[in-house]
């Protein structure tokens, strides 16, 4: 179906093209400065570093419901080989074909496109076969690292994991905030916690897929208002699926990464951080979550770590 009203006039409101120039292409991680990591930095209490990335393996995540996006196939290239005669060292090497979105990642500026642009109103033709993104690649992403924030959305509901209709609104955010005891900054990176990888951690990859909760169409006003460097969350599709709206499909992706320039990361196992969160009292972290520099990548996997 054609965007509706209701999307367009979101995508005005939380519109930042031209914000930081007609030239920029890394969107809202302008919005962590220096300032903003010595403070996140700064905030480190314990040391404790807590992985947020899932392996990387060949039966991961994907089931083949988005065509391409294949698992990571591994491939010895070189096994104990004496590349420099017999009796020298040996060495073994190895290769990788997969999705740059197939596991723990974060969606590129030219992930998504909607009326024939990206971000920053570029065209979205500039995405070509041999090319890929000619502009706004994932390689220009600056370095993300921010103070993190987990807004354990399925805790604030009382729950260990939502149920696969939930959309996930402004209010369970407000309430999630509350609960976490702080208040979301300018340049922070959130991490959303509804706990739906639960299934995939449990081996069904079928119910971690679908019917998933997920971001609603009225959260990206939310990031907006926030100044929010970055969003990831525990779930496939990273907003509800199926759509809140019947047949509306990513309208999510498409007011993040296109009105908005601000990546969204999926895919990312938050329980161990949920619970350390909830046991510390303590929701706020520094968060490292660097973007692999794939030139004219529309993604990129990632392994953030949470530090405590």
């Amino acid at each position: 179906m054609p965007l509706p009203q209701e999307f367009h006039d979101i995508a005005e409101r939380v519109n930042n093209w031209g914000r930081w120039g007609a030239d920029d292409e890394i969107g809202t991680l302008n919005l962590i400065t220096d300032e903003v990591v010595r403070a996140a930095a700064a905030g480190i209490r314990t040391g404790r570093r807590i992985p947020l990335a899932l392996p990387l393996r060949q039966d991961g995540v994907q089931t083949g419901m988005i065509p391409g996006r294949i698992n990571p196939l591994h491939t010895m290239t070189a096994i104990n080989q004496e590349i420099f005669g017999p009796g020298t060292v040996a060495t073994s090497d190895d290769a990788v074909t997969m999705g740059l979105q197939a596991a723990t990642h974060w969606d590129g500026l030219t992930h998504v496109s909607h009326s024939g642009r990206l971000y920053n109103n570029r065209p979205a033709d500039s995405v070509t076969a041999h090319g890929g993104a000619a502009v706004l690649g994932i390689e220009k992403a600056t370095p993300v690292v921010s103070r993190g924030v987990l807004l354990d959305v399925a805790r604030a509901h009382g729950t260990g994991r939502l149920p696969g209709g939930h959309a996930v609104t402004p209010e369970d955010l407000d309430a999630a905030e509350e609960l976490a005891g702080t208040s979301v900054r300018p340049g922070d990176i959130v991490l959303i916690r509804t706990g739906q990888i639960q299934h995939y951690l449990a081996g069904d990859r079928q119910a971690y897929a679908f019917p998933s909760p997920g971001l609603s169409l009225r959260t990206p006003e939310w990031f907006h208002a926030r100044e929010v460097a970055a969003v990831a969350n525990d779930t496939l599709t990273f907003e509800i699926f199926p759509p809140e709206i019947e047949n509306l499909w990513l309208p999510v992706h498409a007011l993040h990464l296109v009105e908005m320039g601000m990546l969204q990361g999926q895919n990312w196992n938050l329980e161990e951080l949920g619970e350390a969160c909830a046991a510390a009292g303590r929701h706020t972290f520094l968060l490292s979550a660097m973007a692999e520099p794939f030139v004219g990548g529309t993604g990129t996997p990632v392994a953030p770590v949470a530090i405590l």
